[in-house]
């Protein structure tokens, strides 16, 4: 492992203004995240998992304290910046599955790859090799509507990683999958961080997703309660 943590959060806090009230969603949060991990980060609704990946994720900024990613203080970065950030180094997977609905299964793949100009043929040949990887080969031509909520999931892990980024945040990424297809997923996932060394930070509820991880982050009223490593 490199000796530069991928993320690496200082005596981060989090206000929220509403009204007149000022809502303290993290309380002097430290954290550090290195090359390969599988970590969960848990806790209640409202405990502020959330707000901490939006925070790594470079969606927000923290109201004192400091957010690094592989060095860079976000918030010594331009708004620009940050945006290239997100977009190079930073995949997203959400509970929503966020796909362009207009988009084929490979054009929602290729999207990332397409925005940071990536050479046509270079596109075509990651994206059919990470559609491959998650189970979507001869599927490429179909639009969301065309499959299932698995499938339409795969393909969120697919543009996730196709652009090869330095971690992938998983927002709930279970949470709308059965069984089944979330046991597929969670294979997947496991398999890319083992065979690719890809980065994964989930923030979840699912006990299925938390039997996985690696890490577990526990986090209560803004706080880190538990931080555990398990076999």
């Amino acid at each position: 492992m490199s000796n530069q943590p991928i993320v690496e959060l200082s005596d981060v806090t989090k206000v929220y203004r509403q009204g007149v009230l000022d809502v303290h969603a993290l309380r002097g949060i430290s954290l550090r995240i290195e090359p390969g991990e599988f970590t969960a980060i848990s806790g209640p609704s409202g405990s502020g998992k959330t707000t901490l990946l939006n925070l790594i994720g470079a969606l927000d900024r923290p109201s004192s304290g400091t957010v690094r990613i592989e060095g860079r203080d976000l918030g010594a970065m331009s708004q620009r910046e940050r945006s290239h950030l997100r977009r190079d180094r930073i995949g997203f997977v959400f509970q929503a599955y966020n796909l362009m609905p207009v988009l084929t299964a490979y054009e929602n793949a290729e999207m990332v790859l397409s925005l940071q100009g990536a050479d046509k043929h270079e596109r075509r040949e990651q994206v059919m090799s990470v559609l491959k990887e998650v189970g979507l080969e001869g599927l490429e031509d179909r639009r969301p509507d065309e499959l299932s909520g698995g499938q339409q999931q795969r393909v969120a892990i697919a543009r996730a990683i196709a652009s090869r980024p330095a971690i992938v945040l998983a927002d709930e990424p279970t949470a709308n999958l059965d069984s089944e297809n979330a046991t597929h997923l969670l294979d997947i996932m496991e398999q890319l961080n083992r065979e690719r060394g890809v980065t994964f930070l989930f923030s979840t509820h699912d006990p299925r997703v938390l039997e996985r991880a690696h890490r577990r982050v526990h986090v209560v009223d803004g706080r880190i309660d538990r931080d555990e490593y398990q076999a």
